[in-house]
């Protein structure tokens, strides 16, 4: 979400005379702008290594100015300032056009459908609304970006639209819950609507549904999935966890049937679907008889794909003021460990029947002049699966959807050649 703010950002500076390079290594001699994240620890720690980097290049005279932006940034702005003033300005998650500004940008025109793509240009985020209204104990979404706010179809058609003019052909849409699209305006019907609608957009081959809160799943929204040509057979709904106990301290609006009867209903009806998830453990509350309720879950469910965190406490949520974070880290560890070694050996079992398949394949990238690098329609990019294509022949380029042989298959990946 932080790249299709930072890629809002660039566009309009683009259009008023700045060059743009994205990463520390190509700004020499320019301003460089930082979009941080501040959610859990782990981010906090990347997002400040990242600006102490920045800064010494910024002490060095690397770089002529040094800009933070985003999540973290929102959170400590005073913290941050006194403890690192080699940067030039801090700026929040609200500040867009006080940022263009300070670039000396008019902001009369800004457009907030224009983008400068960071990624490859075949494929490309689509944040469909800010902020969210749940207030899950452990998150501070909520109080870093504020309430939900949907963006209005007209205005995502339009960006969708520039995409795929600049090569799009895959969209990954994006919110912090997504089916909740449309809810803050009291119109359950509008992520139907928006997506009917991308699916008009020529030349886009792929819509992938990424963050689906486990509630609010229409019987509409799934007969989309279930129909379209253009719908990825591909789902991520993050639970978070599976004991009722666990869930109701973690302030989740489901509990243990509700998610166990949506994967059941989702599997009946889009064949072939794949499930990615994200799990927290180490949950103040959950006990070792959680843990292995969540572990048997894991294994019964079997799912696709899957991540885990370990908990992280964070000030001013419920949960860092309700529940002493008591549980040792190396026991957090241990219990991502044990999960995460079971889903290896699920994700095995899963890719060996994919052998001997033809898949549709996305071409991502090139590994070297004979192999590249691709995805089905089951693999989000970045954080889940490839597939490694031999292609000998030289028939394949990058942004190419074509059918491709599995041949071969790994944990987490898969190989193959293009298909006759």
């Amino acid at each position: 979400k932080n790249l299709v703010d930072s890629e809002h950002l660039a566009a309009h500076a683009q259009r008023h005379g700045w060059s743009i390079a994205y990463g520390l290594d190509e700004s020499e001699g320019g301003t460089l702008i930082l979009n941080t994240c501040g959610f859990i620890g782990d981010a906090k720690e990347e997002s400040i290594e990242a600006i102490l980097q920045a800064a010494a290049a910024r002490s060095r005279g690397d770089i002529e100015r040094l800009m933070v932006m985003g999540c973290l940034s929102q959170r400590y702005p005073e913290e941050l300032s006194q403890e690192i003033p080699e940067v030039d300005a801090w700026y929040g998650v609200h500040d867009p056009l006080e940022i263009l500004r300070a670039l000396g940008c008019p902001t009369d025109d800004y457009d907030p459908t224009l983008r400068t793509p960071s990624t490859p240009s075949h494929y490309a985020f689509l944040k469909i609304a800010e902020g969210c209204d749940r207030h899950c104990a452990f998150c501070a979404i909520p109080a870093i970006r504020g309430g939900y706010r949907s963006v209005p179809i007209e205005e995502l058609v339009q960006e969708a639209e520039q995409l795929q003019q600049l090569g799009a052909r895959e969209l990954i849409l994006i919110a912090q819950e997504l089916t909740y699209y449309g809810l803050d305006q009291r119109s359950p019907d509008l992520l139907l609507r928006l997506l009917e609608r991308l699916e008009q957009v020529d030349g886009i081959d792929w819509l992938r549904l990424h963050y689906a809160y486990p509630t609010n799943f229409s019987e509409e929204l799934i007969r989309w999935m279930a129909s379209s040509p253009k719908a990825c057979r591909y789902l991520d709904i993050p639970l978070q966890h599976i004991s009722d106990h666990v869930l109701k301290t973690m302030q989740r609006a489901h509990g243990e049937r509700m998610s166990r009867e949506l994967v059941e209903k989702l599997r009946a009806n889009i064949p072939e679907l794949s499930l990615r998830t994200t799990l927290i453990v180490g949950y103040p509350t959950e006990t070792e008889e959680d843990f292995r309720q969540l572990l048997d879950f894991v294994r019964q469910t079997r799912f696709d794909h899957l991540g885990v965190f370990t908990y992280s406490e964070e000030e001013g949520t419920p949960a860092a003021s309700l529940y002493p974070d008591t549980i040792p880290e190396e026991v957090k560890q241990e219990r991502r460990n044990e999960i995460m070694a079971l889903q290896q050996r699920l994700s095995l079992e899963n890719n060996a029947r994919r052998v001997g398949q033809t898949l549709p394949v996305m071409v991502d990238h090139r590994l070297d002049e004979h192999t590249l690098i691709g995805r089905t329609e089951f693999d989000s990019p970045d954080v889940d699966g490839e597939v490694i294509i031999r292609d000998a022949e030289g028939h394949l380029a990058i942004g190419d959807l074509a059918p491709v042989r599995i041949t071969a298959y790994s944990e987490y990946d898969l190989e193959g050649e293009p298909a006759e």
